[in-house]
């Protein structure tokens, strides 16, 4: 080995020493901002390209929001026929008298 990788070595084992000690040194809520604030970084990053992509095709989001809209009107009148079926043995029951009354006649 030259002395110019015995240097490059040396620098690499003295930047690892120093990042372990500074990882071991620093209290957990400091790592904790440290990840949140990559978290937001990246957050950022996404919502530069998103606000670039509804620029660029306005259209194309528009139909993808009314597609979610309609997706979601029928996902909630499927849930009301649904409950309403279920429903219907239990009233015509009802109506009819032949529900089970208990020890207070309710």
């Amino acid at each position: 080995m030259s002395k110019m990788d015995q240097a490059q070595d040396r620098a690499m084992a003295l930047i690892n020493e120093i990042g372990d000690g500074l990882r071991k040194r620093v209290p957990d809520k400091a790592a904790q901002w440290i990840e949140t604030g990559a978290a937001l970084g990246a957050l950022r990053a996404g919502s530069k390209v998103a606000g670039k992509f509804v620029r660029r095709n306005p259209y194309l989001v528009g139909a993808a929001v009314a597609g979610a809209g309609l997706l979601w009107l029928a996902a909630r009148h499927h849930a009301r026929k649904r409950t309403t079926q279920e429903d219907r043995p239990r009233l015509q029951a009802v109506r009819r008298g032949d529900f089970e009354q208990d020890d207070y006649g309710v």
